[in-house]
């Protein structure tokens, strides 16, 4: 039986998972877009709002629990001062995932996940 259980396998173990997901959420903090496969990013969605929440507590607790997750500090810096604050007035829905062309190789849907608020340009008013 599958009774209580959640999340998908993606086809490797557990450590290579749980390094996949928090590699892929540092890298949507830094370049705030990445490509990646339909399924994969329906559970770094999961865990990029996990992120986003904690950063919007923005105590000590929630530093360091994110740390625990994201790679760099220079990433930890910018979910902190820059994607928290962006997410200030909203509770939940942080990411987007838009459809893109499938891929060449095993014809697998990809998308391009992305943070919902752009971010704020310093030249436009």
């Amino acid at each position: 039986m599958y009774h209580r259980i959640s999340g998908r396998k993606l086809g490797v173990k557990s450590d290579i998972r749980e390094a996949m997901l928090k590699n892929m959420v540092t890298s949507l903090i830094i370049h705030e877009r990445i490509t990646t496969t339909a399924t994969r990013a329906k559970e770094l969605r999961k865990l990029a709002d996990k992120m986003i929440t904690l950063g919007k507590k923005g105590d000590l607790a929630a530093i360091r629990q994110a740390g625990a997750t994201v790679k760099t500090k220079e990433a930890l810096g910018k979910l902190f001062k820059e994607l928290a604050p962006r997410f200030s007035g909203r509770n939940g829905g942080y990411t987007r995932m838009i459809r893109s062309a499938n891929r060449k190789g095993d014809n697998a849907p990809t998308v391009i996940m992305e943070w919902t608020e752009p971010a704020k340009t310093a030249g436009k008013s």
